[in-house]
C-alpha cells in the first residue's frame, strides 16, 4: 500500500514558482532575457553534439519528518541512474516513440553523478539526511531554508541541488530556471515520485518527475507552452504546438491546435503524462539545454 497520497495526475510547480521569482527579482528577469538571446543566437547555427558529455555533480538533500519519509541511498542512486539513461537516450522505452518522431529522439550528452566531495573538499556520499519539524513543504522554497525547516544548498554554481521531501497540494516537484537566486537554485521532488525503488509509487515510480524537473532547471518549458488556447510556446521548433497538458497514458495520435495528423508529442518528458508514457527529448530541446549549459549553468561542468 502507498505510504503517501498519490495525485491522480502529474502536477508541476515550476512555472508558478518561476513567475513569482521573476516578479520578486528583476535581475532574474534580465538573466532570463539574456539567456533567450543566447539561445536564439545558438539556434541560428548548425547544431553539433559535444565530443564529450557535460557532467553535472549532484547533491541530494533528504528531508524527513517521519521515518516513512526518510528515503534511503538506494532510492537516491536509482534516480541518478534514471537521469543518466533518460538524458543519454539509453532508456529502452524510447522504442515506443511513434515512428514519425523517432528521428528526433536525441542523446543530450548530459550525465549526472553524486558528489564525492563536499564544498569543503571532504569525502561525501552526495546525500544529506535532515530531520525536520515540517510535515510537508509547499512551493515557497522553505525546504531550502534552515530557518523554515529546510537545508541550505551547497554552492549552486558547482552542484545541482536536489531536495527530496514530502510536498503539499499533490505537487510532484518543481525547479528553478537558470539565472535565478542562488539561495533557492535547484530542484525539489516529493518523496514518492523520486527514483524507482523504496517509497517510489506508481504511476510516478520510474524517476521521470526528476527528469522533467531537471529539464526545467536546464531551461526547458512545458511542451504546450503553459496556455490553454494554442497561443503558448515552449520556444522549441521541433515540438508540435499543443493546446494543453496531456495526462495519464494518451493514445497516439492526440490532435489539438490543428497539429494533425500526428498531434501532440505527449510522450515528451516535458508533458504531464505518467512516468511510463514519456520517453524522449528532441534535438531542439537538447540544443536549448546546451545553450543554458554554455551560459548560466557553465560552472556546473567546466573544468571537469
Amino acid at each position: 500500500m502507498p505510504v503517501f497520497k498519490v495525485p491522480p495526475h502529474r502536477i508541476c510547480g515550476a512555472m508558478s514558482n518561476h513567475h513569482f521569482l521573476l516578479e520578486q527579482n528583476p535581475a532574474f528577469r534580465r538573466a532570463q532575457v539574456a539567456l533567450e538571446h543566447r539561445t536564439t543566437a545558438a539556434a541560428r547555427k548548425a547544431f553539433r553534439l559535444p565530443k564529450k558529455p557535460y557532467r553535472i555533480t549532484c547533491v541530494v538533500h533528504v528531508l524527513f519528518n517521519t521515518a516513512a519519509q526518510k528515503i534511503g541511498a538506494a532510492q537516491v542512486k536509482s534516480q541518478i541512474a534514471v537521469l543518466n539513461r533518460d538524458y543519454r537516450a539509453r532508456n529502452q522505452d524510447k522504442s515506443k516513440v511513434p515512428a514519425v518522431w523517432m528521428g528526433l529522439v536525441t542523446d543530450s550528452m548530459i550525465e549526472f553523478e553524486l558528489a564525492t566531495k563536499d564544498p569543503k573538499g571532504q569525502p561525501t556520499s552526495g546525500i544529506t539526511f535532515t530531520r525536520t519539524s515540517v510535515p510537508a513543504f509547499g512551493q515557497n522554497d522553505a525546504m531550502k531554508d534552515p530557518k523554515r525547516g529546510g537545508v541550505a544548498p551547497w554552492p549552486t554554481d558547482r552542484y545541482l541541488n536536489i531536495w527530496v521531501c514530502e510536498l503539499k497540494d499533490q505537487l510532484l516537484g518543481y525547479a528553478q530556471f537558470p539565472g535565478g537566486p542562488k539561495a533557492t537554485d535547484g530542484v525539489a521532488i516529493t518523496t514518492f515520485a523520486f527514483g524507482t525503488t523504496g517509497a517510489a509509487t506508481a504511476p510516478f515510480n520510474l524517476g521521470r518527475t526528476c527528469t522533467h524537473e531537471v529539464g526545467h532547471y536546464l531551461n526547458l518549458r512545458h511542451i504546450w507552452g503553459d496556455t490553454p488556447d494554442c497561443s503558448g510556446s515552449d520556444f522549441v521548433a521541433d515540438t508540435p504546438n499543443a493546446e494543453d497538458a496531456n495526462f495519464g497514458k494518451p493514445k497516439f495520435p492526440h490532435v489539438s491546435c490543428n497539429n494533425g495528423p500526428n498531434g501532440d508529442m505527449f510522450m515528451n518528458y516535458m508533458d504531464y503524462t505518467d512516468d511510463d508514457a514519456m520517453f524522449m527529448f528532441t534535438t531542439g530541446q537538447v540544443a536549448r539545454m546546451h545553450a543554458a549549459l554554455e551560459g548560466p549553468r557553465r560552472k556546473l561542468w567546466a573544468g571537469k
